[in-house]
Parts: structure tokens; C-alpha cells; sequence
């Protein structure tokens, strides 16, 4: 079946998480995170991720937002920065204003002028991903932004997926869902939606029961994969 529905993770894969620790290590006033910036991104973004996971098999729901703060303040500690109130604070500030990567506005023109519906499928709070749409500028270009919220689980559970196809009415393989998170590809694919992991960083594929079925190094040729020429 053709796809007819192209629907995005936002962290990470249409939005950069790291942009908030490269930037507030640029800015007067932390010059302690000028060395320490990629190793707290890359802990802070884990944390999150895990402690989603964790929040999720536990049956313990919170905002993401506050998984965002406790994943932040474990990084800090972690890198020895966890004294500094006002870096926290900075830090926190940018993450509801994350730069999209680059080739982020043009692809999803390009979806919407060749007729696809388009979507954001995140772990994100509505305010959150309200904020990242708004400071990206491609509100314009996405037909919906959808949050784990309207369920109270986080990714991989099933009933986010389900968020999709009670928003367009469309079949799960008229879907193609894309993720920079190998385990939320694979996820969706065990899902049924035909998936697309967008692995920036080369990284090992993911031991689990499914497999993306796309591989790809950034969000250039979403359109082509999604069947536009």
C-alpha cells in the first residue's frame, strides 16, 4: 500500500538535543561546560531516555518534562557541574528552543507539497513540543503534533502508535515513521508501520525482535522513501 502518512519522533530526529549544551558552552559565564558540553548532552539524553523506559514498565507516568530536569541533574552531577545552579537553569531555558537540523524544513515542504499528511509522534508534553515546533518555524508544514499525554504511557507502548491511525484513519502500512531512537524504529515496525531510522551518529543496530526497515544517515531523502520524486 502507498504511504500516505509521514510521521516524525522530535528529539533527536526533526529537533537537535544537543544544541542546549553546545550553546550554553558557548555563551560567557560556562566556561566550565566548554570541555564537558558532549559528554553531559550525550548523559543527558540517555537518562531521559531511560528513565522513560523505566517510568513506563513501572506503570509510573510523569510529564517528560520532568524526566528532562531528573536526566539533567543526574548529567551534572555526573560531570561535576551539579553546583551550578544557573547553568542548570540556562540549560533548561534552550531545550524548548532546539534547533531542527538543517535539512529539517525543506523535507517537510517537500512531504506537503507532494500531498503527505505529516505528524510528530513524541514523548514530548504539548507546551515542550509546542515550544521546539514554534522555534523551528515548520509549524506551517505538520498537519498535527501528537503526545504521549493524550495515553499516559511512554514510547514503545502500542497505544501511542495507535495515536496515528486515530488521527488520519490511515492503515499501518500507509504509515512511514520515522525515529532516531533504533529501539522507537524498532518498535514501530514490530508496530506495522513502515519505518525509517535516521542513525546520525553510525551506531550499532539494536538487538531487538524487529528491525527498521530503512536505514538512513539524516532526513534527505524522507521524501523518496515516502514514494515523491
Amino acid at each position: 500500500m502507498a504511504i500516505t502518512t509521514c510521521v516524525f519522533d522530535a528529539y533527536g530526529t526533526l529537533f537537535d538535543v544537543a544544541a542546549a549544551a553546545r550553546q550554553a558552552a558557548a555563551e560567557p559565564g560556562f566556561g566550565a561546560l566548554a570541555e564537558k558540553w558532549p559528554e553531559l548532552a550525550g548523559h543527558w539524553r540517555l537518562k531521559q531516555l531511560q528513565y522513560t523506559w523505566l517510568r513506563a514498565v513501572a506503570d509510573a507516568h510523569c510529564d517528560f518534562w520532568d524526566v528532562t530536569q531528573d536526566g539533567l541533574d543526574w548529567a551534572l552531577e555526573a560531570v561535576g557541574l551539579q553546583g551550578d545552579s544557573a547553568l542548570r537553569q540556562r540549560l533548561l531555558d534552550l531545550y524548548w528552543q532546539l534547533q531542527a537540523y538543517p535539512e529539517v524544513p525543506e523535507m517537510l515542504s517537500a512531504l506537503k507539497a507532494g500531498g503527505m499528511q505529516t505528524a510528530i509522534l513524541s514523548n514530548g508534553s504539548p507546551p515542550m513540543l509546542d515550544g521546539a515546533v514554534q522555534s523551528a518555524g515548520i509549524g506551517d508544514v505538520l498537519d498535527d503534533v501528537l503526545s504521549v499525554e493524550s495515553v499516559g504511557v511512554f514510547k514503545p507502548h502500542s497505544s501511542v502508535y495507535d495515536l496515528v491511525q486515530k488521527r488520519f484513519g490511515c492503515a499501518r502500512d500507509e504509515v512511514l515513521f520515522v525515529s532516531s531512537n533504533g529501539w522507537d524504529a524498532a518498535g514501530a515496525s514490530g508496530y506495522g508501520f513502515v519505518t525509517a531510522w535516521v542513525n546520525r551518529m553510525a551506531e550499532p543496530m539494536d538487538r531487538l525482535p524487529w528491525k527498521p526497515a530503512h536505514v538512513l544517515p539524516d532526513l534527505t531523502t524522507i521524501p523518496q522513501l515516502a514514494g515523491l520524486r
